[in-house]
């Protein structure tokens, strides 16, 4: 619902909210308002504690009772993302196709399941999916009962849960081929959940689980993976390039730059990669692994079936490299959230709402019917909206200003008995924390072509 000039005159008489101005937003009682940037001691500071609580608080992170130590998040070992996490990971996942497949037109998507089959992986080392009441008779026949379910054998027959998305993507290499006419280069992209190995010791435990400290968990990562099959005597230049665009990349929706570098090496085959960190308070994490992994993969994957995997480089027919750009998006989440939420400003790309609606003085009802039919318009436009005005307990506006550059809302409105008379809303930024006043009827425009051209800072 748009209140237009025509609606907004049915309740004229009364004065319009103050002009836009400037103004410091003082701290309420007991809250401070960069909780996570000022007043804190710098031991607090370079841990990202008061950093951590907020995120929890404001559910970009789960826990318990409280938020889990940096660690756990950082290997997988975690209740997973709250809403606005779980937000802000879905925009940064459609930044990254959008950056993955227009880039060239021979990428495709695919898609591949979690586990791989069973059988063939008898010998194979890894996570393995088996159900609890037949790993039981198992343990229980194993060396007693000749006629029970040998060990081994059970094991066998299990599938395993994928640890890298390149298997099941370069499975279908010979497909993405065909649909390119075998010419080279061409790539396949997939984002997906992978799981690893994760010793207890690597992040803080407590209560009941201090006993079981040494037993090996299960971790789970949300990655992103763009398999690129160039031919050998291109893939050095096409490493390099997809370095500069991946580092070009993280770097765009960051406040901080600087904070995302890269570095070279080579693995014990003396393959050649580059590793791209973030710099946590704590030191650098990877979160995404470039590398040529030759020709090795793809043989090893079709045996005896070379002409299989010829692709065209102009007039030669060859055996293409493999180059992996693997990421973390979830480590990519913490990266931001450190990189943003300590200045209040993540990306407006990346940020999991883009607008709050909240009431001010008025009747109730009228203000909230008004609120109800502004989030429906701007919804059905694709703007995610916080609905504020659902809230029952009454505080001050900047508290409310606190709150939501603490969720990192790129834009409060709010709606007032000034509203009623002439349509007139009072729009606060969270980056400049200018507030001005604009007519209802603007504001689905002005939002949409914010979000639209934020792609292009």
């Amino acid at each position: 619902m748009a209140l237009g000039s025509r609606q907004g005159c049915r309740w004229c008489g009364r004065a319009a909210m103050g002009q836009p101005r400037r103004r410091r937003v003082p701290v309420p009682a007991g809250c401070s308002a960069r909780p996570y940037s000022q007043g804190s001691s710098a031991s607090e500071a370079a841990g990202g504690a008061e950093l951590l609580e907020v995120c929890w608080r404001r559910l970009f992170l789960r826990g318990g009772a409280g938020p889990l130590p940096w660690s756990a998040y950082l290997s997988g070992r975690h209740p997973g993302f709250g809403p606005l996490g779980a937000a802000l990971r879905a925009n940064l996942a459609a930044q990254w196709w959008d950056s993955a497949l227009p880039v060239r037109e021979q990428v495709f998507p695919v898609d591949a399941p979690l586990h791989g089959p069973p059988g063939a992986l008898r010998d194979a080392q890894g996570l393995r999916l088996l159900h609890p009441e037949t790993l039981r008779e198992a343990l229980q026949g194993y060396g007693q009962s000749p006629g029970g379910p040998a060990l081994d054998e059970v094991l066998g027959a299990t599938g395993l849960l994928r640890e890298s998305l390149l298997p099941g993507v370069l499975a279908q290499y010979v497909s993405c081929l065909e649909l390119v006419n075998k010419r080279l280069p061409c790539g396949l992209a997939q984002i997906g959940v992978c799981f690893h190995s994760v010793p207890e010791s690597e992040h803080s435990v407590s209560g009941n689980e201090q006993h079981n400290k040494n037993l090996t968990r299960i971790g789970e990562r949300t990655t992103s993976l763009l398999a690129w099959f160039s031919s050998p005597r291109t893939a050095g230049q096409w490493l390099d390039y997809w370095l500069r665009q991946r580092l070009q990349w993280w770097r765009k929706f960051a406040v901080g730059p600087s904070n995302f570098s890269s570095s070279d090496f080579q693995d014990e085959e003396g393959r050649r990669g580059f590793k791209l960190h973030y710099s946590f308070p704590w030191g650098t994490e990877t979160i995404e692994t470039l590398k040529n992994l030759g020709d090795t993969e793809l043989l090893q994957l079709y045996p005896g079936e070379r002409s299989k995997l010829l692709g065209r480089d102009g007039r030669k027919n060859v055996i293409p490299h493999v180059l992996s750009v693997n990421g973390n998006l979830d480590r990519g989440v913490l990266a931001y959230l450190f990189d943003s939420l300590q200045v209040l400003k993540l990306h407006p790309c990346l940020a999991p709402l883009k607008v709050a609606l909240d009431v001010g003085k008025g009747p109730t009802t009228e203000l909230r019917q008004v609120c109800q039919g502004l989030f429906n318009e701007l919804t059905e436009n694709g703007i995610s909206v916080w609905p504020g005005y659902l809230e029952t307990v009454h505080v001050s506006l900047e508290h409310l200003y606190t709150k939501y550059d603490e969720m990192s809302i790129p834009f409060m409105v709010l709606i007032s008995d000034g509203t009623l008379e002439n349509g007139v809303v009072q729009l606060r930024s969270r980056d400049t924390t200018m507030k001005e006043m604009m007519h209802i009827s603007r504001l689905k425009d002005f939002l949409t072509k914010y979000v639209a051209s934020a792609k292009n800072v």
